[in-house]
């Protein structure tokens, strides 16, 4: 910028060109535009030429042929295609006059000033013919005259006397109507031709032009100014490459159109390699082969007035101009975040602002954080500028949510996270390094495999400060060092070096033991430096403190800044790494203190009292050598004389979670419990933050001045309230605007309405800024803890409280349950527990899911135990197996009557569900469960997969324990109902077999004979034995088992069923049950025969032969021969009694395979059946099967019911009485039988007006039944 100004303008010939003809005769003068040697000059000067000969600054010489000039003789412009000179090319204007008056200079051949007065059109007389030129600048030069230069004149640059850019050249050819001092031709007349267009793109991309003549080349050296200012030395930068980091980023970038989100958050924890990945970003973009804009800033460059972040892109703009224009003695031109925005968005290449750190901005921005978000929302959207802000997730937890979604870049949404993180804004995560990448890591750091722990292995920092320590102390100390040692080595390696360097320049200097006394007195100050950043600067060494610890004037603060253990930040110092200082500082923690100001005081404090924020970590007193320590201080709160002070912000929560993890286990667990019964608390919250008193009277008004003068030239002041200024903040608000405060927050000093700063947060939020903390701090320090078994009871307090509130509410939400829905089913999978352990503690979460069968955007509890059963079976069988006993019911949906759901119901469909991944596995599990949840379950196995059971029952038949042989018999006749393969035919009869062989299981031997009898291999064989155990009545041994034998043995069979249906007391159901089941013919006839046989000894059996004839009926119109001549016997030979019960099976809806049967067999009692019991009874099975028969079935039916019992009086009566009592019991019958007395003409005389006035339809006004 300067130089060119300097050169065309100021009197130097450094870039001027001297155009000659071959003799020698100057013709004009040139300069070169790009630099691929493009010379411009005017059409004059080359006019009629072949040959040029050009004469450059040092001497230099140029013979140009005629083919390397561009003759534009309608732009009266001329382009020469150069070799070899060596010269700095000049910037061209995008645009006309930038300098106020319109001023310029010129060289002719003497340096000369003036004006631009306008545009004209004139006429250029070319060799060949004339040319009109429109738009071409006329000129007022100070002193001169165009008509008194000499003709080298031609094509000199016309520079702005601002901005040093090339307006035009000068022409001295040119005519126009009217008196003139001079005339140069614009380089960007309107329909240029491409040679031109071309130039000047090139130009533009290449040549810096600043100020009103920003070009995007200007834009790129401004922007990388603070990109190669961010860039720290080679070692710091991360030894591996992370491709799924920078495709992310890649693919941020590269997305255009409106729907293109502009934000990304890079978030991870500190150490994790965030700002390697900007740095990584940053060079690929300032270093490709289309270099785009990018400005990196840290959170520490950003100001308490500022309204976004282009109030910090504006400042380091500024900063880059006067860093530009320092070899100059010109006035620096500043270039606006707006320009250079627009210029990247011109040339494709979107301007980018990388965001490093923004936890580290001043507390006043940091609690105006909503306003700063929405005014760079704003920006990024009217310049279509990307932002990349890496940061930890504390400030993406805030800063996400107040931008706009459609802005962000990221993973899917939040809610149901899919790496099982906690649930943030979409963002781009930096983790700890994958195994390949730590490998290569540690290659390349020169460490060995098992030099650092499981945990720490892949850690970023941990792997680079553990290799500067190696490095530093070879042959040192083996083993795997924990990160807490590997940051301790590394101090101590800083202190030291200090210590080298302070003992080098002493006078004398130190050596020996002297360096080591140097190296601790150089650690006590940095601890008591970290102590100090415990301080209202959250984080930060302010000035003052940074120079009483290390002295300029001694030498010390050049050789901590030199060391590079804390580096310049905004207005103080910072520790380089921030893990490493979150480590430091929470060595220096009050612990219980800074629990009770973040926490606890907000739930202790009464309604009544003050509860002040805490606007410190509170921090332990520095120890005294020899002195005992002194009393701790009052916890770190604002008193209600101060309320301008703001509190904590939650990204300080590191130092405090790094003094958690750090304290022993016995007082973490009880901090940990206060954090569980602070997130459960249920108390009111306090009505003021501040004592109650009589308000001030409101100040005059005062007017803020319009934002019509421009922004100050300096805007790098501290802004910052510190304690060495009382200056208020800036206003962060519109001048002229007054921000209005919550109506109980107790407001600013007498409270006075103060512009732009941000309000004291009121009770509520204050409130629910304690519970943020409560959830994060027992959120973070669970999920970090290398073995949470430490913490059980707390788990478990945590889990039952969680549970009870998701039941109150319904379901587990995370929005609707405070601190509490920060624990969903993510979580539980986190921490890190034995797999017995984190079961349990999912079993108490269950029912807190949300009720099955409905729509959830949230995870499950359940799913979570789903997911832990299919990653490892063997390990969570046996566990969930614990569960039968868990009765608590299940969330239901509303609306829905009965029985609900339990925890033990939902392990059985979670077992039964996921039964192939293990199934032998389960099987065991459930047998060693003994419970009645086991046994169904396990029932259940053996119909859907009689293959494992048949396996578990050969193993369980072959075990030693006794109880296992009982399982054996319970579940292999079970198994062997179901069983398809003769290899599970040969297990099971090898169990049976097992077994019988056993006297000592001589009860267990029924049930393994019938095993037997159902093998036709081993039929015959033990066919007598079982027939004896039958007709003993044996429990164990079912009549099914025997009935498998009617096929091959039918008479002793039959035999035995009928013998058992004569003298059984009970089992007699069952049995007439297992023969309902036998569907060949010929022996159909013959169990019919033996239910017919049954009936006639024992008509209490009704029952169980109306379930016979039921179960029948149900197998289709094959059994008509069989069913319809038995059935009417059994009506024609037995009394009411017994045929009151049978019929009520014809009357039965049944399925579509057996009503036909059933109606014909109904018709045909009705056409004889005259007894009021019996029709009684068909009556109320009608009532019934209501609901699942057709209607005009049942209304067919109780209208011949009604006509039959009408024939007496005592029938009528009695229809009138049942129907009114079925009415009441059944609801759907009811209904019917409503819409039905709506046909009065076929109603009214069945039914009679006391029924009819009882069922609520009102009684007919003539022809009533008597």
């Amino acid at each position: 910028m300067g130089a060119a100004r300097g050169a065309a303008g100021g009197g130097a010939d450094d870039v001027l060109v001297r155009v000659c003809d071959l003799a020698g005769r100057p013709r004009g003068t040139g300069f070169l535009a790009d630099a691929d040697g493009t010379m411009v000059t005017s059409h004059e000067a080359v006019d009629g030429l072949a040959r040029l000969v050009l004469h450059a600054p040092g001497g230099q010489l140029c013979l140009v042929e005629a083919a390397a000039i561009t003759a534009l003789p309608e732009e009266g412009l001329a382009l020469v295609a150069t070799e070899g000179l060596s010269m700095p090319p000049l910037a061209l204007a995008p645009g006309g006059p930038a300098h106020p008056e319109r001023r310029i200079r010129v060289r002719l051949p003497q340096p000369a000033e003036g004006t631009v007065l306008g545009t004209a059109t004139v006429t250029y007389t070319a060799t060949d013919r004339f040319h009109l030129l429109e738009g071409v600048y006329e000129l007022a030069l100070d002193g001169t005259d165009m008509s008194r230069v000499p003709p080298q004149a031609s094509g000199t640059p016309v520079v702005d006397a601002l901005t040093g850019a090339v307006l035009g050249v000068v022409a001295t050819a040119l005519h126009a109507g009217h008196r003139a001092a001079g005339f140069a031709l614009p380089l960007r007349p309107a329909g240029a031709p491409r040679a031109l267009t071309d130039l000047l793109a090139r130009n533009a991309a290449t040549v810096p032009g600043y100020g009103p003549h920003l070009n995007l080349a200007g834009a790129l050296q401004l922007t990388a100014t603070s990109v190669g200012a961010a860039s720290g030395p080679a070692e710091w930068r991360e030894p591996v490459a992370r491709p799924d980091v920078a495709d992310a980023l890649r693919e941020f970038l590269a997305a255009r159109g409106e729907s293109a989100p502009l934000v990304l958050g890079l978030v991870g924890e500190p150490g994790t390699g965030r700002s390697t990945e900007l740095a990584r970003l940053a060079a690929r973009r300032t270093r490709g082969a289309l270099p785009a804009p990018t400005v990196w800033l840290r959170g520490a460059e950003l100001r308490p007035a500022d309204g976004g972040i282009k109030d910090a892109v504006e400042r380091s703009l500024r900063t880059a101009a006067r860093i530009v224009g320092a070899a100059t003695t010109a006035e620096p031109l500043h270039a606006s975040p707006d320009a250079v925005a627009d210029l990247a968005r011109a040339a494709g290449r979107p301007l980018l602002i990388v965001l490093d750190a923004p936890e580290e901005m001043p507390p006043v921005l940091a609690h105006a954080l909503d306003d700063w978000t929405a005014g760079t929302a704003s920006w990024l959207r009217a310049g279509t500028a990307r932002l990349v802000v890496a940061c930890r997730p504390e400030f993406w937890d805030q800063a996400g949510r107040l931008l706009p979604a459609a802005l962000l870049h990221g993973r899917p949404a939040p809610g149901s996270p899919e790496d099982g993180s906690r649930p943030l804004p979409p963002y781009v995560r930096v983790g700890d390094l994958d195994a390949a990448q730590a490998a290569a890591a540690r290659e390349r750091y020169g460490l060995p495999d098992g030099a650092l722990g499981s945990a720490d292995e892949a850690h970023p920092l941990t792997l680079r400060l553990l290799s500067e320590v190696r490095a530093a102390v070879p042959g040192g100390a083996d083993g795997t060092p924990s990160r807490v040692q590997v940051f301790a080595a590394h101090l101590d390696l800083m202190c030291l070096r200090i210590a080298v360097r302070l003992a080098a320049a002493a006078d004398p200097p130190v050596r020996g033991t002297g360096v080591r006394h140097l190296a601790a007195r150089v650690a006590g100050q940095v601890h008591e430096a970290a102590r100090r950043c415990l301080g209202p600067g959250q984080g930060e060494l302010d000035r003052e403190a940074f120079e009483e610890l290390f002295p300029w004037r001694t030498g010390w603060a050049s050789a901590v800044l030199t060391e590079g253990l804390l580096v310049p930040a905004g207005a103080g110092y910072r520790f380089v790494h921030e893990e490493a200082a979150d480590w430091l500082q929470a060595v220096h923690l009050d612990l219980a203190a800074a629990l009770q100001a973040l926490v606890h005081r907000w739930f202790a404090a009464p309604a009544a009292e003050s509860a002040d924020a805490p606007v410190r970590l509170p921090s332990r007193p520095a120890a005294r050598a020899g002195q005992p320590p002194p009393v701790p201080p009052a916890p770190a709160v604002a008193p209600p004389s101060a309320p301008r002070s703001l509190p904590v912000p939650r990204h300080r929560a590191g130092p405090v979670v790094q003094a958690l993890l750090m304290a022993p286990p016995a007082e973490l667990a009880g901090h940990l419990a206060g954090l569980v019964q602070a997130l459960d608390h249920r108390t009111p919250p306090p009505t003021r933050c501040t004592p109650r008193k009589a308000p001030a009277p409101p100040p005059p008004a005062v007017t803020v001045p319009a934002p019509s003068a421009p922004p100050p030239d300096d805007l790098d002041a501290d802004t910052v309230p510190n304690p060495r200024t009382r200056r208020a903040a800036r206003p962060d608000a519109v001048p002229g605007t007054l921000r209005q405060q919550d109506s109980d927050d107790g407001g600013w000093p007498d409270g006075v309405q103060v512009a732009g700063r941000p309000s004291l947060p009121g009770p509520a939020a204050r409130r629910g800024d304690a519970l943020w903390w409560a959830a994060h701090l027992l959120r973070e320090v669970l999920l970090r803890l290398p073995d949470a078994t430490v913490c059980r009871t707390v788990l478990r307090d945590l889990a039952a409280r969680t549970a009870v509130r998701a039941v109150e509410r319904g379901g587990f939400t995370p929005e609707g349950m405070g601190g509490l829905g920060d624990f969903g089913p993510w979580f539980w999978r986190r921490v890190r527990l034995p797999v017995a352990e984190r079961l349990e503690l999912l079993r108490l979460l269950l029912p807190a899911d949300g009720p099955p069968g409905l729509p959830d955007r949230h995870d499950r509890f359940l799913a979570a135990v789903a997911e832990l059963l299919c990653e490892r079976p063997a390990d969570v069988l046996p566990a969930v197996c614990g569960w039968f006993d868990d009765d608590r019911p299940l969330q239901a949906p509303p609306g829905i009557d009965g029985p609900r759901l339990t925890v033990a119901s939902a392990a059985q469909a979670l077992l039964h569900t996921h039964r192939r991944l293990a199934v032998d596995d389960l099987t065991e599990a459930l047998v060693a469960a003994a419970h009645p949840g086991a046994d169904e379950l396990l029932a259940a196995l053996a119909e859907d997969e009689p293959s494992a059971v048949c396996r578990a029952v050969d193993r369980w038949a072959h075990d030693p324990r006794p109880d296992r042989h009982v399982a054996a018999a319970a579940y292999g006749p079970r198994a062997a109902l179901h069983v398809r393969s003769d290899a599970d035919r040969e297990l099971l009869r090898y169990a049976a077999l097992a077994v019988l062989s056993r006297p000592g299981d001589c009860s267990l031997h029924g049930a393994v004979l019938g095993m037997l009898v159902r093998d036709p291999a081993t039929r015959a064989r033990h066919l007598p034995a079982a027939l004896d155990r039958f007709a003993t009545g044996d429990p164990r041994l079912p009549a099914g088992a025997l009935a498998a034998a009617l096929t091959t043995h039918p008479e002793p069979v039959l035999a035995a069923f009928q013998a058992r249906l004569r003298s059984a007391e009970v089992g007699a159901d069952d049995l007439l049950a297992e023969m309902a089941a036998v569907t060949a013919p010929a022996l159909a006839r013959r169990t019919a025969a033996l239910v017919q046989d049954h009936l006639r000894h024992r008509p209490a059996g009704a029952a169980g032969v109306a379930r016979f004839l039921d179960l029948r009926l149900e197998q289709g119109p094959a059994v008509r021969a069989v069913v319809l001549p038995l059935t009417t016997a059994l009506l024609r030979d037995h009394p009411p009694e017994v045929r009151s019960i049978l019929v009520a099976v014809l009357a039965a809806p049944g399925s579509h395979l057996s009503r036909p049967l059933r109606q014909e067999l109904l018709d045909a009692v009705l056409e004889t059946e005259r007894d009021p019991d019996v029709l009684d009874a068909l009556l109320a099975a009608a009532a019934d099967g209501a609901a699942r028969r057709p209607p005009p079935l049942t209304h067919d039916l109780v209208r011949r019911l009604a006509l039959l019992l009408g024939r007496t009086p005592e029938g009528a009566a009695r229809f009138d009485r049942r129907v009114v009592e079925l009415a009441a019991a059944t609801p759907d019958f009811s209904r019917l039988l409503l819409d039905w007395l709506t046909d009065t003409a076929t109603w009214d005389p069945l039914v009679g007006p006391s029924a009819r006035h009882r069922l609520g339809r009102p009684a007919p006004a003539s022809g009533e039944r008597s």
